[in-house]
């Protein structure tokens, strides 16, 4: 069995799933944005997208964004400030991949989820059928557990 390189398996991909964690997303010492990290993601992103391959993208750091900006400073956050950490910061998220996607004319979705929603076979189909929507109208899906209820 020969064994391809990565680049050529995901140029050869219909679909790409990336997962972001809040390491590479998030500097930890400020709470801010890896900008230039990010954007060279969101050119990898358009380039796939230009090439006719669908795109979703899971995305962590909202809580690592938001906790900064809400001045959270303890180590061990409480379950509430989590919370609201998730809140503050997911708009910012979600505002960031707008942001640079929408350099290369494509629009994110943001999509957020609870265990509930994939055990319950109603609320995983509508979730499906999002997904699959958006992809077909040309948007990148954003994912995320919805912190500020699941934490």
């Amino acid at each position: 069995m020969k064994l391809l390189p990565n680049n050529v398996l995901i140029s050869k991909a219909k679909r790409i799933v990336i997962k972001v964690g809040s390491a590479l997303l998030v500097d930890e010492s400020t709470g801010t944005l890896h900008s230039t990290w990010l954007n060279s993601l969101c050119q990898d992103m358009a380039k796939w997208k230009n090439r006719g391959q669908d795109v979703i993208l899971v995305s962590s750091g909202a809580i690592a964004l938001g906790r900064r900006y809400l001045q959270l400073t303890n180590d061990e956050l409480k379950l509430e400030e989590k919370q609201a950490a998730a809140a503050a910061g997911m708009v910012r998220l979600a505002h960031a991949y707008q942001e640079e996607l929408g350099q290369h004319d494509i629009s994110v979705a943001q999509i957020l989820l609870t265990l509930d929603d994939s055990e319950n076979r109603r609320r995983y189909l509508n979730a499906r059928s999002t997904v699959m929507t958006l992809l077909s109208v040309g948007a990148v899906p954003l994912i995320n557990e919805n912190d500020t209820i699941a934490t």
